[in-house]
């Protein structure tokens, strides 16, 4: 198993009261909740805890891309990427990931990872998605465009990547007369491409096709849909004549450690309730407007997944429905073990901080994941190919 410290970096200065007179977290909560400079101490104290990572021996540390919002301050990610190359040495960076059908110019992405790239030595994991429902309210996307913008920027920040340059890219939505990309990057022929999803079967269809094989990561989700989504992922790529391995295989989850599962129970249940109660809420038709995705994957991601997040969270049912792995070293190795064993996924991608946990514990937590649990877990999810079970047998 490998193992990748992921940070949302949310406002943890927030003031909670905020629900009594504001419905969503995301887009209209009034940015006077943000004191700059509970900012400035916020945004040290998330790096240092990624840096941390590197000196603990995990992987690769990870963060990601979202606009007006509590629950992670990284409008810009490849901003903090590119102070975190500087301060590490041995970790993956991975920008999982950037939103693509929200930007006018793809070449600026695919400059930004090329130049990581180079600062890094090839250290760079370039994370592609098309954006939580969210982020086109943010933005004023058109959401009904979200797939072909995304699989057009795709192309075309690949393309210049790979193709000798310059060269002309015509599309329906990005026109480039000159794509000629300096720096090129570092790792050849490009960084790796993951693919975060909230489990739309046509990212699934798409992220799986023999031509890409990408890396599918299923975000924060209860354990039955993680184990949908994963299956989806084994089936299509069957269906398209192959058999896909671990490594094509990721799941993001909060984590927290302790010396007991008691102590882990409490110090982590309040933190982890504030982040499913406080920092996630937003109406469901700002997670998903018209257009976003098809009926059938929104029909399946309210039944399996939305209707769980916009319930009230108790700490009891978040760790029973998997959506957080929380108990003492020994607990989260048995939990892990078994997961894996279920999901058949190589890649964990571990939220070792989440919405108020502060540092100190997050910290801790950390420190006594990478010493007691990591060295247990290592040789679980080896890359290898492995039967695809059906739903009932994962089960």
């Amino acid at each position: 198993m490998r193992f990748f410290c992921f940070h949302l970096m949310p406002y943890g200065a927030l003031d909670l009261s905020w629900t009594d007179e504001h419905e969503s977290a995301w887009v209209t909560l009034p940015n006077r909740y943000y004191d700059p400079k509970k900012g400035f101490e916020l945004y040290n104290r998330y790096l240092d805890e990624l840096i941390y990572a590197d000196t603990l021996g995990f992987d690769g540390i990870c963060v990601n891309e979202h606009h007006q919002t509590a629950y992670g301050m990284m409008p810009a990610p490849n901003v903090l990427a590119g102070a975190l190359v500087r301060q590490t040495r041995n970790v993956r960076i991975c920008v999982l990931g950037r939103a693509l059908p929200l930007v006018n110019n793809p070449i600026y992405i695919a400059e930004e990872f090329a130049m990581l790239d180079n600062l890094s030595g090839g250290r760079l994991i370039a994370g592609f998605v098309r954006g939580i429902g969210c982020e086109y309210h943010a933005s004023m996307a058109n959401p009904g465009q979200s797939h072909e913008r995304f699989h057009e920027a795709h192309d075309l920040i690949v393309q210049a990547w790979t193709r000798p340059g310059p060269f002309e890219f015509a599309g329906k939505h990005f026109h480039i007369q000159y794509v000629n990309l300096w720096p090129r990057p570092y790792q050849e022929p490009h960084p790796p491409i993951w693919i975060p999803s909230q489990g739309s079967r046509e990212t699934i269809e798409w992220a799986s096709h023999p031509d890409r094989r990408y890396t599918y990561l299923q975000t924060f989700s209860p354990i039955d849909s993680v184990a949908k989504y994963m299956q989806q992922y084994r089936d299509t790529a069957v269906a398209y004549g192959y058999q896909p391995t671990t490594d094509q295989l990721g799941w993001a989850v909060p984590v927290y450690v302790a010396e007991t599962d008691e102590k882990a129970l409490r110090e982590a249940k309040p933190h982890a309730e504030n982040f499913y109660a406080k920092f996630i809420k937003s109406p469901l038709e700002y997670r998903l407007p018209p257009g976003y995705t098809s009926m059938s994957s929104m029909k399946a991601m309210i039944e399996s997944k939305f209707k769980y997040s916009l319930a009230s969270p108790d700490m009891d049912a978040l760790v029973s429905r998997g959506m957080i792995i929380c108990g003492s070293p020994s607990t989260v190795v048995e939990k892990l073990e078994a997961y894996q064993a279920r999901l058949g996924f190589r890649n964990l991608i571990s939220m070792m901080q989440f919405a108020t946990l502060p540092h100190e514990l997050t910290m801790k937590s950390m420190a006594m994941f990478a010493a007691e649990v990591m060295p247990r877990l290592r040789s679980v999810g080896e890359p290898t190919g492995r039967p695809v079970r059906s739903m009932a047998a994962a089960k």
